[in-house]
Parts: C-alpha cells; structure tokens; sequence
C-alpha cells in the first residue's frame, strides 16, 4: 500500500459502523510491517476517533457520515478521517489532568488524548464544511 494506493471507506457515524471501521482498519493494514503493540495503537487510536465523531459531530439527532481514508508513505501510515459533523479541532484540546481525574473519579473525556498519545502525528483543518483529521504512526 503506498499513497497512490489509498483505501477508502465511508460509513454512517453511528455506533452500528464499528466494526465495520475496524474490520476495514485491519483488512488495509494487514501484511504492513506493524508489531502487535502498535497495531493495537492504531486499531484504538481509530476506535476513539470514530467514536468521538459517532457521539458528538452531529448534535441533536443529525445523521451524518464520516469518510477514512488508509495509505503509507515514506516509512509511515497515515489515516484520514473527514466528516461534516461541528467544527471540532483535537490538536488544541488540552490534555486532562490524569491525577486529578482518577482522585475524582471523572469519568470520560480520554478519547482525544488517547489517540494524541497513540499516534507518532495529529494535523487536523477544516475546509469545505469537514473536520479532516489526520494522524500518522511510524512503520
């Protein structure tokens, strides 16, 4: 798989589509050169961006869908995640405060800072009215 051979998938952002994101995810990036600890970082790295545009990208009972796109270049993987959902830019989301959550015992709200920490890069821009989230980890 290089750039010129992207895969492409497009689903409803809904919960139902789960795993069918993930089987794609694993039938794409089968035969890559990915250890077991890194194929599970990109498999929940993946896992929560999904979720995060399932549960809050559209509010108020809007449908909407979500387009990934899945190709290496240059020694890397690179996943694209585009929806139409609300403006929503993770790479200023400042991460949590762990201690303070655990003491509380606040649930939520790791999602983002999950697949910050999984991934070897965020780029994250708006245009044409979609989030287009990009993340990228090392092979």
């Amino acid at each position: 798989m290089t750039e010129q051979d992207v895969r492409e998938l497009r689903v409803a952002a809904d919960l139902k589509e789960v795993d069918r994101v993930r089987d794609f995810l694993l039938e794409t990036i089968a035969g890559l050169p990915l250890g077991e600890e890194d194929r599970l970082k990109v498999e929940l790295a993946l896992h929560e961006i999904f979720v995060n545009i399932a549960r809050y990208a559209y509010p108020e009972g809007r449908q909407g869908h979500m387009v990934l796109r899945i190709w290496r270049d240059e020694g890397s993987l690179f996943i694209e995640v585009r929806d139409n959902g609300i403006p929503f830019n993770p790479v200023r989301k400042k991460n949590p405060d762990l201690m303070v959550k655990l003491r509380r015992g606040i649930p939520g709200g790791l999602g983002v800072y999950f697949f910050k920490t999984l991934m070897d890069g965020l780029k994250y821009r708006r245009a044409g009215g979609q989030n287009i989230l990009t993340v990228r980890k090392a092979i």
